[in-house]
């Protein structure tokens, strides 16, 4: 596989970034996956999960500080490009087709 294959952990990420708006920083994302994957996700996972998509071109960073003026901490918020949509789509409709008609196969046998 080349680096043009997304790993399932980046597939992952990239999901959970389209269901919250297509915009977020780590921790939502953090919480989004461990609550649909049901497993801990560790938050440096992410992070560099988040930096290697960005590099491959399919995430937009932007520094955003806090509202109000005091308190919090500045976050980095990454947002999907084009090209993160498409890479989904693609591997969706890949899955798909692989998924299509073994439905019997995965049924449990006496």
């Amino acid at each position: 596989m080349g680096r043009d294959v997304l790993g399932e952990f980046e597939h992952q990420v990239l999901l959970a970034i389209l269901r919250l708006d297509g915009e977020a920083y780590s921790v939502p994302i953090v919480v989004e996956l461990e609550g649909r994957t049901g497993k801990e996700v560790a938050p440096a996972a992410v992070y560099i999960a988040l930096r290697r998509l960005e590099q491959r071109g399919l995430l937009d960073s932007r520094m955003q500080h806090p509202e109000g003026g005091e308190g919090g901490r500045t976050r980095r918020y990454f947002k999907l490009r084009t090209e993160a949509l498409e890479k989904l789509r693609e591997s969706r409709r890949v899955l798909a087709s692989l998924w299509e008609g073994i439905e019997e196969a995965l049924e449990e046998r006496p």
